[in-house]
């Protein structure tokens, strides 16, 4: 199910590098005669996006780009996409895999970075899982299922590594992120792989982490490491919403540029953050802070294209499709 909420408009606007070879737009600010740009963006309701487009609202962001957005929050990444496809919302947060799944499969999408923070493993301080070897006959609690991109890029590594392949040399447990991560602390599990919200609140609990995502990724030779998840919208949406869409990139950017430095815009959006204590609301802030990103460009698509070849060997078919292919205009410019 899903509630629609309208976000009140705001008054300014600064940009984040990273989106600047991804707009197809001055780069000075202007004010938009005429009706404004609607938007309807799908959210989580707990998810990190409504960090980012409650300080949009927060600090006047999206006024100074004329854009009137709406909310929608739904209670799975799932639901959002389903309602992207159905053109129920107009943009949502997934990955780039997703996105060029649908492309591959004849509805094409389009990506721009939201995020470069990437999951970790986490395991017990005290426990007995120190190393990649350590993980052999144990069980791994993992986020999602078995084509989650971050267990699989788990499975090729540690196959270049030590040459196993750990969803057959360990015991892998599959669920919802909040309840794999809760596996760790009760003993049920010896280590977990889970995104980056959840390890940051291992973190706070004293978890270790035995390495991120990140880590993975350069370990298997891709340099730059690029972002999995980002802003998704439909390329047929373009000749309607494609104003909108680069605007609200823009307002992101300012938004993020906002978060990057300043302390009292996370006091701001910390109800949002449902932080247990101060450790886990600082971890969060930093984990997120580490994740904005930077310039998307060529080395990036070309870092993209090697980790698509490195998931679609290990993932096959069923996770990119029976014409599986990169297509490199999902990360083009919102103008082209």
């Amino acid at each position: 199910m899903k509630n629609a909420g309208s976000i009140a408009p705001l008054s300014r606007r600064t940009l984040l590098a990273g989106a600047v070879g991804l707009l197809a737009a001055p780069s000075v600010a202007r004010v938009q005669s005429g009706p404004p740009l609607r938007l309807r963006v799908g959210t989580l309701k707990f998810g990190t996006l409504n960090w980012l487009v409650e300080t949009i609202r927060a600090e006047g962001l999206d006024t100074g780009e004329g854009l009137a957005l709406e909310r929608v929050d739904f209670a799975s990444g799932q639901a959002t996409t389903v309602a992207l496809q159905a053109d129920d919302v107009d943009l949502i947060v997934s990955d780039w895999l997703w996105a060029m799944r649908r492309t591959s499969d004849g509805e094409r999408m389009r990506f721009a970075p939201f995020s470069n923070a990437l999951g970790a493993l986490m395991a017990a301080a005290d426990g007995p899982v120190k190393t990649l070897a350590d993980l052999r006959g144990r069980r791994i609690g993992v986020a999602g299922g078995a084509l989650d991109k971050s267990w699989l890029l788990l499975r090729a590594y540690s196959k270049a590594k030590i040459g196993v392949d750990l969803a057959s040399a360990a015991e892998p447990v599959y669920g919802a992120p909040p309840l794999v991560s809760e596996q760790l602390p009760l003993g049920r599990v010896d280590a977990v792989l889970t995104f980056w919200p959840y390890a940051a609140r291992l973190d706070a609990r004293g978890f270790a982490r035995l390495m991120d995502v990140r880590e993975m990724i350069t370990g298997l030779g891709i340099e730059p490491v690029p972002p999995l998840v980002g802003f998704v919208w439909r390329n047929a949406a373009m000749a309607e919403r494609g104003a909108a869409v680069a605007a609200f990139l823009r307002a992101a950017a300012g938004a993020n540029r906002v978060l990057a430095s300043s302390d009292a815009a996370w006091a701001r959006i910390r109800p949002l953050m449902q932080a247990a204590n101060d450790t886990e609301f600082t971890r969060l802030r930093d984990y997120y802070r580490a994740g904005i990103p930077g310039p998307f460009g060529e080395a990036e698509r070309a870092s993209c294209a090697k980790l698509y070849e490195v998931l679609a060997a290990i993932g096959g078919p069923e996770l990119v499709g029976p014409t599986p292919g990169f297509d490199r205009t999902l990360f083009g410019p919102v103008g082209e």
